[in-house]
Order: structure tokens, then sequence, then C-alpha cells
């Protein structure tokens, strides 16, 4: 009964890590279609980036006020389908917004992983600098929930004027080992979204916004982040909403438009 019982125990304690390995992809991106484009408007134009391995990602563009304008490269959540923010261009203060799926979301092609987003972040904004109607200099990234990761990969990167970051982390591991104590995330983990070890490379302004009853990441995640933070920095902590409610408030939208005037 002893040697059945120690079998049983060992092939959970083999079988569920492995299981979570092979099967994580499925546990952290959660693709949506594209369920029904933006209403026609003069200021919304429908893009499409070729990215170097030959994937096509499409999106839309949201002219601001000016042109060239500054302009906001947003990164959404992990079951995000971002057409949905081209109806709140007004929110940002005169800037443009480039809104582009992930690879498998909306009307992108391929599949989504660390590695891809991360190259994917650069080549969007390596094409939006190109453009006539864009101020080069005046480019900003914003990322929400797990498209934090991706936009602290870019501002690590590339010249950023600032950094609008909505229930960020300091990494998946550690949100991982939160929700899974029980679990090796540290070995398990391929798509790790490390932010915290990008954070010293970035000197540009941060906007931190966070839910007060985020449980799925808790504020505490995106308070690691934030302490290390090495530029300026605005923390914004949004009372009575969760993870996935924060946008519904209109403090949200008053904080995005007020950092980026002050960054403009």
């Amino acid at each position: 009964m002893m040697w059945s019982l120690i079998k049983i125990v060992v092939a959970v304690a083999v079988g569920v890590p492995l299981l979570m390995w092979m099967f994580q992809e499925h546990m952290i991106f959660f693709p949506r279609r594209l369920d029904s484009r933006p209403a026609p408007r003069s200021n919304v134009e429908e893009v499409t980036i070729a990215v170097p391995d030959g994937v096509t990602l499409r999106g839309w563009f949201v002219r601001g006020t000016v042109v060239p304008a500054p302009l906001v490269i947003y990164f959404g959540g992990n079951a995000e389908e971002v057409s949905w923010m081209a109806e709140f261009g007004d929110n940002f203060a005169g800037w443009s917004m480039l809104l582009v799926n992930y690879r498998g979301y909306g009307e992108s092609e391929g599949r989504p992983g660390e590695r891809a987003l991360l190259a994917d972040a650069l080549a969007i904004y390596d094409y939006a600098r190109k453009r006539s109607d864009v101020n080069p200099e005046r480019m900003a990234a914003m990322g929400r929930s797990l498209g934090s990761g991706v936009a602290v990969h870019l501002a690590a990167e590339r010249a950023v004027r600032g950094v609008i970051l909505v229930s960020p982390y300091d990494s998946l591991v550690e949100v991982g080992r939160r929700h899974y104590p029980f679990l090796p995330m540290s070995l398990m983990l391929r798509h790790r979204f490390d932010s915290l070890s990008r954070v010293p490379r970035i000197g540009a302004p941060l906007l931190c916004m966070v839910a007060s009853e985020d449980r799925i990441i808790p504020p505490s995640h995106s308070r690691a982040l934030f302490e290390a933070w090495r530029g300026d920095k605005e923390w914004r902590e949004i009372a009575n909403v969760d993870h996935n409610s924060i946008a519904g408030e209109p403090q949200y939208w008053r904080s995005i438009a007020d950092f980026l005037k002050s960054v403009r």
C-alpha cells in the first residue's frame, strides 16, 4: 500500500510539471479573433507590418491631432484583441496610437511566444519611426498586463519618451510562484517575460497604474518593478477595481492623458 502511494506521489510530482512545460503556451496566451472592425473614421487606418521572419501583423493606426504627431505604441493583455482601443483615441492628449495584434490574435499571422512578441515589438517600433505622420522623437510604449513585459522590453531596446504600464509584473516566474507555489516555476517556464532584469537599461519616465483588487497580478508584483525603475516614475493605484475592470474608470484615462502631456 505504501509503495503504491509513493508511486502516485512521484507520478503527480513529475507529471504535473511536465504537463505544464508542454502546454504552457495554452496557459499564458489566449488568442482572440477579430470580432468586428473599428467603426470607419477618417483618423483610423488599417495597417499591416511584415516582420523579419515573414509573418504579417495587422492592426490600426489612430491619428492624433497634429502631423507629425507623437505616438503611443500599445501592447495588450494575454486575452486581448486590441481593436477596441481605436475608439479611445480622444483620451490620449492628441497623441497618435499604433495598435497591433500579437501573432495569432485578430488577423495577425503566426503563433504567440515570448521571443516572437519581443522581436515583433522592435519591428513595430521601427515601422512607426519611418512613417511621415509620426514624430520619431516623441514615441512612448504602453503595455497592459502581459503587454507590460513587451513594453518594458521595447523601452530597454529603443528610445522612448515615456512608458505607461498597466498591471505590470516583475516576471512571469514570480507571478507563477504566487499562483502555483508547489511547482518549480523557475525550471518550468520558457516564456519568462523577466521585466525586472530589463529595468536597469531604461531611463524614460514611467506611469504605473494598478488595480487595488487585482488578484491576477497583485500590486506587490507591480510595486517590485516600480521600485526598481531608475527614471522618473508615478504610481497610480485605482481603488475598488480589479485586473479586468481598471480601464472602466475615468481616473484611468485621466492619468494617461496627464502623463502624456507631461512627457510631450
